[in-house]
């Protein structure tokens, strides 16, 4: 079966992330800071900052051994799945970030599970 994630390589559309979050082909991981992270993310990522995974953090228990895709504000911290893909991960990120998956209607949960915001 030919997979869309490859170590390092390609990106995915806020659609097909939230597809492959969703049957639990990949972990969705937000790389974003903490205060961004708290104003709205996708209701089933995971939560490192680029800062901690720069600074030789560990995924989460959730996402080890697990395919991983990234995603930011805008897709510009897509650095953080080729940091992963260098740890021999199989990474990639959304084309876009969370402002491209706001933007195709896709869900975004703030503190309590309200509708949260993207900073």
């Amino acid at each position: 079966m030919f997979s869309l994630l490859r170590r390092g390589s390609g990106r995915l559309t806020p659609q097909l992330a939230q597809q492959q979050a969703g049957d639990g082909t990949a972990v969705l991981l937000d790389v974003r800071e903490t205060p961004e992270w708290n104003a709205g993310h996708a209701p089933d990522a995971l939560h490192l900052p680029l800062s901690r995974l720069m600074a030789g953090a560990s995924l989460p228990a959730a996402a080890q051994g697990r395919s991983v895709v990234t995603i930011c504000r805008s897709g510009h911290r897509s650095q953080a799945a080729k940091l992963l893909a260098g740890r021999g991960v199989q990474a990639t990120d959304v084309t876009g970030g969370l402002t491209a998956w706001a933007r195709e209607g896709l869900p975004v949960i703030g503190p309590g599970g309200s509708g949260g915001v993207i900073a």
